[in-house]
């Protein structure tokens, strides 16, 4: 009994002994954090209310091509809801093959950004549908008035229009078009575990992202990238501390017109900053960890290491969310009739 009395003892203070030299977890200053915000629900608009009507009308005009010239582009193809809502090409295809001049943004979680577009030219969700429809590289309708006469010609898309705008005399308009795919886009949503993270749960971010977090921190990326999209919030000169490399785009200044302008972009969201490459408003850049490291140079006047951009391109990953899959699910379109349009390829 003495002897087994012993060894227990020993066991219990070998334990003890490994407990006490096993290395602490690395920490996040919570005080830090207090930039960030975890993503709401959906992304609310008083001037658009959601209703399940209008979802299921946006959902439908989302992912229709007749809404194109060709009939051969839709939302989705540049903004591809299986891919994270971009098409991962530098620039996208058009009409007729046809290459626009920016790198196309993820419509995931971008209605809560303060601004559309890379040059902040749209306001919101809705007036940034409109665009694409009436651009002549991209799904190329020579005006609303070719838009309607697409819509009209279908009985169902007149009857779900009068569904989601009730009591209108006249419901099938390009702005209640634009609502439509507004609304849809503001539930499209990418939880993630950043925001477990972000609501306590220590265990949420492994060492290596939070380490990366830390580095993160460490370098300023949060004066730019912070808030509930980690961006989105704010332009920003891209050369700040260095001239960019190619200078070719004048940025917002093709909007104002200000000289403050050139070469000023709307700071882009980093939620599944993973997942949407090639980066920056050309595309020009292919992976994130160059991209990373760009942005140090540039924008901080910092040379990180291949470690230390590797360590924040380790948090970054953890900005990856959820699709909401049965949410994005194409649904069965409204059939052409004798009166709908004809592809126009010209």
């Amino acid at each position: 009994m003495r002897l087994r009395a012993i060894l227990l003892l020993c066991a219990f203070l070998m334990l003890g002994a490994a407990c006490t030299s096993r290395k602490p977890g690395v920490e996040v200053d919570s005080a830090k954090l207090g930039i960030f915000k975890a993503l709401p629900p959906v992304m609310d608009s008083a001037a658009n209310p959601i209703t399940e009507e209008k979802v299921a009308l946006g959902r439908m005009l989302y992912y229709d091509a007749r809404l194109s010239k060709g009939q051969d582009v839709s939302c989705n193809s540049c903004h591809d809801l299986n891919k994270y809502g971009v098409d991962n090409q530098p620039v996208s295809d058009g009409h007729k093959g046809q290459k626009g001049t920016r790198n196309s943004n993820t419509v995931y979680n971008a209605a809560g950004n303060f601004v559309q577009f890379w040059d902040g030219r749209a306001p919101t969700v809705e007036e940034q549908a409109k665009g694409p429809i009436l651009n002549p590289v991209e799904m190329a309708m020579p005006d609303q008035k070719k838009v309607l006469a697409v819509l009209n010609s279908m009985p169902e898309y007149v009857e779900a229009f009068q569904k989601a705008f009730p009591g209108e005399k006249h419901p099938v308009t390009f702005d209640n078009l634009a609502k439509a795919i507004g609304v849809f886009e503001r539930k499209l949503v990418t939880v993630s575990r950043w925001d477990k993270f972000l609501g306590g749960d220590q265990a949420a971010l492994s060492d290596q992202e939070k380490a990366g977090l830390n580095k993160f921190l460490d370098a300023g990326c949060q004066n730019c990238h912070n808030g509930v999209y980690v961006g989105g919030s704010m332009f920003q000169k891209l050369g700040l501390a260095r001239p960019w490399d190619n200078a070719n785009d004048p940025g917002r200044f093709s909007v104002t017109k200000q000289e403050a302008d050139r070469m000023v972009f709307k700071v882009p969201g980093l939620r599944n900053v993973e997942k949407t490459a090639p980066y920056f408003h050309d595309g020009s850049i292919a992976t994130l960890e160059e991209a990373v490291s760009k942005m140090a140079d540039h924008q901080l006047a910092r040379t990180l290491s291949k470690e230390e951009a590797d360590s924040i391109v380790a948090f970054l990953k953890s900005l990856t969310g959820e699709l909401p899959t049965e949410y994005i699910k194409e649904p069965p379109l409204p059939k052409s009739t004798g009166k709908t349009p004809k592809p126009d390829k010209a």
